[in-house]
């Protein structure tokens, strides 16, 4: 199982697109309408071992204070208005899509912008206070924004939305906290981050994986009626991943040393989409298939978009200290 488990986690490129396709073919063969009733537990299997492995206190380390800025002023300043503009120009007349990408431009980082940030040899203690920052102002925010920006067009029940985002992150949230004191209390902290945190992520991926095959079956019906559907999600969200590389790299570059300017990218490109689709099919019922596609296709765009860019940062940043290569000695 262990095997299985972490080859999912570390092959996102493949298992994610054959978890669309198995639910594609899902829904083909049988009515998937009871797959509803699994929504809610799969949340919770995607949202409770990240927050075992995350550590709240993170939150009062000092320090980068201008690089904490700077992020959170892309993720919940200019990538809203992305999200937002993108949606008026690609789905004018389909609320519910818009409602998706502005959902995936206002949820910010996720387990997986630490990891990244490590792949690419970035600032990883400062991903990791991105991420718990993310989330919290993210969760607060989202109801808010949605609100504000699609209150006119889509009815938004923001009470609803808040008990909702209590469920899947706050509660989650509390509960890993103190799972993650009692395991270390238990097992001391080096065993529980040598040993024991490490079990708790390739869980989380499952959940996903399932959310994602849910949210395929279900709308598996609309897909091959209509197969121009998935092209036509895709390029705006091609279009919205590419300006947030675009911006944050700039951003990045002009104003932070390599690791900060790592940590930045993955800290504001990464979007918590676990939460979205949460969101999504939790509060909007059925019309809430419509905008989990959306979001399901995310994943696809985010982790290609993600992989290759790793490869791409020592072009962009430089190579990490540690293995940039001495010049020439200077003749004495």
């Amino acid at each position: 199982m262990w095997t299985v488990l972490n080859w999912l986690q570390k092959n996102l490129v493949w298992s994610i697109p054959l978890a669309m396709l198995a639910g594609l073919g899902f829904g083909q063969l049988t009515d998937p309408a009871f797959l509803r009733n699994a929504i809610l537990p799969l949340t919770f299997l995607m949202v409770y071992p990240m927050m075992v492995t995350m550590n709240v206190r993170d939150l009062l380390k000092p320090g980068s204070g201008r690089l904490h800025g700077v992020t959170q002023g892309i993720n919940f300043i200019l990538m809203p208005a992305i999200g937002y503009g993108v949606g008026l120009l690609f789905f004018a007349d389909q609320p519910m899509v818009r409602l998706a990408l502005l959902l995936t431009s206002l949820l910010p980082t996720s387990g997986m912008t630490i990891s990244w940030t490590g792949f690419a040899k970035g600032n990883v203690p400062a991903a990791v206070k991105m991420t718990v920052v993310g989330l919290i102002a993210g969760s607060l925010l989202a109801p808010v924004y949605l609100k504000a920006l699609l209150g006119a067009v889509v009815e938004i029940p923001v009470l609803q939305v808040f008990l909702q985002i209590a469920l899947i992150v706050f509660l989650p949230l509390a509960l890993g906290t103190i799972t993650q004191r009692w395991l270390v209390g238990r097992h001391g902290e080096a065993r529980f981050n040598q040993q024991i945190k490490p079990k708790f992520p390739p869980f989380s991926t499952l959940g996903v994986l399932g959310i994602v095959f849910v949210s395929m079956a279900l709308k598996s019906q609309d897909i091959f009626a209509n197969p121009a559907l998935l092209p036509g999600l895709l390029l705006p969200l091609v279009l919205v991943y590419a300006l947030n590389f675009a911006i944050s790299t700039v951003v990045g570059k002009a104003l932070f040393p390599r690791g900060d300017a790592i940590a930045l990218v993955y800290g504001t490109v990464m979007r918590n989409l676990s939460i979205a689709l949460a969101i999504a099919m939790g509060v909007f019922g059925t019309q809430g298939a419509d905008a989990a596609l959306l979001i399901a296709l995310a994943y696809i765009v985010q982790v290609q978009a993600a992989a290759w860019y790793v490869k791409l940062t020592d072009r962009l940043f430089g190579p990490p200290p540690a293995t940039a290569k001495p010049g020439p000695a200077k003749a004495t």
